[in-house]
């Protein structure tokens, strides 16, 4: 099929409806990040500069492609890109491609260093989109959609599903030493590479003391029915923190699961990060997370909540790889 002949433009912070009826057309009422359906909301976030939202149109058609871009604060170096719609009329013409394509460029001119995704797992084709333009697989983020979320892509999946992390390095990145726990220094060390990460991994320098007490910030999510727990210190007391949280969080809040977040710039990471297997926390990837000025290692933990390797699709061998690993390291039953 030829390309569809289209334009491509950036929307204006006048124009959050845009992307309010965008996302409606293709998800209804159940897509989880629920600002999005706020246009006064969009359009406050376009005005502020901590969202970029890049869209391929017709004159007759109107918006036929949607995929935005958020920023933790305007100026920041690692974006995350979301909120992909491809209306049915333009399907089978690689309108996500080539939209991301124009978004990547023009991050790369601003001299972005990259920008991170979770593609679903439900299906391979967001996925395989990311991979021809360039991006890598860096975890799964197991259980992380909520049953609600519906599209037609998905095959009438029903329960929770999986998301692909992927990182798409836009610029070189600043140079810095990292320290990943042993059990997961190899699988760290092979994303890092992959993905020109610009980490050197290393051990923790000899006699290093850790703080007291644990640095910790807790953000519940309702609508995905989950929580993010980001260490900004790693202290002694981690693994007692850790679990009063977990505990709390799946037995009081009834939540769905957890993605702990621990800095891997902190030589306390490689000290303490292994402890928390005995709480049943499991390797999830590594991830940009701007709360810790750098990459983290993300870890999971799922109440109550079945995966199945056979509901997970992956587009690429490296992510086959990486995905074996993640299931290999949940608790055993």
């Amino acid at each position: 099929m030829s390309a569809m002949d289209v334009a491509f433009r950036f929307l204006g912070p006048d124009e959050g409806t845009v992307l309010t009826r965008a996302i409606e057309a293709a998800y209804g009422q159940t897509y989880d990040v629920r600002w999005v359906y706020d246009p006064d909301e969009v359009s406050a976030r376009i005005g502020a500069g901590t969202y970029v939202a890049c869209v391929a149109e017709t004159p007759a058609e109107g918006l036929l492609c949607h995929i935005g871009m958020s920023l933790a604060a305007a100026g920041d170096a690692v974006a995350h890109s979301g909120q992909a719609v491809t209306l049915p009329t333009a399907r089978g013409h690689h309108l996500f491609t080539r939209t991301k394509r124009y978004l990547m460029d023009w991050a790369r001119e601003r001299g972005l260093a990259g920008m991170y995704s979770e593609a679903t797992a439900a299906h391979p084709y967001s996925q395989k989109a990311n991979i021809e333009l360039g991006a890598h697989e860096t975890g799964f983020l197991l259980g992380w959609i909520p049953a609600t979320v519906t599209n037609d892509a998905a095959d009438g999946r029903r329960g929770r599903q999986s998301a692909a992390l992927f990182y798409t390095k836009l610029n070189d990145g600043h140079e810095r030493r990292v320290f990943p726990p042993e059990r997961h220094r190899e699988i760290v060390e092979q994303t890092i590479e992959l993905c020109e990460l610009r980490g050197t991994v290393a051990d923790p320098p000899p006699g290093c003391e850790l703080p007291e007490r644990t640095e910790l910030r807790v953000e519940v999510d309702e609508d995905h029915n989950l929580a993010l727990l980001t260490v900004k210190a790693p202290g002694a007391d981690l693994e007692q923190v850790v679990g009063a949280e977990r505990h709390h969080l799946f037995h009081r809040r009834c939540l769905d699961a957890i993605y702990l977040d621990l800095p891997l710039e902190v030589p306390a990471t490689a000290l303490l990060a292994d402890h928390l297997e005995r709480l049943g926390v499991s390797y999830a990837g590594v991830f940009p997370n701007s709360t810790t000025d750098g990459d983290v290692l993300r870890m999971q933990s799922l109440h109550q909540v079945r995966v199945k390797a056979d509901d997970i699709a992956v587009a690429s061998d490296h992510g086959r790889e990486l995905l074996e690993y993640v299931l290999a390291d949940l608790p055993q039953a």
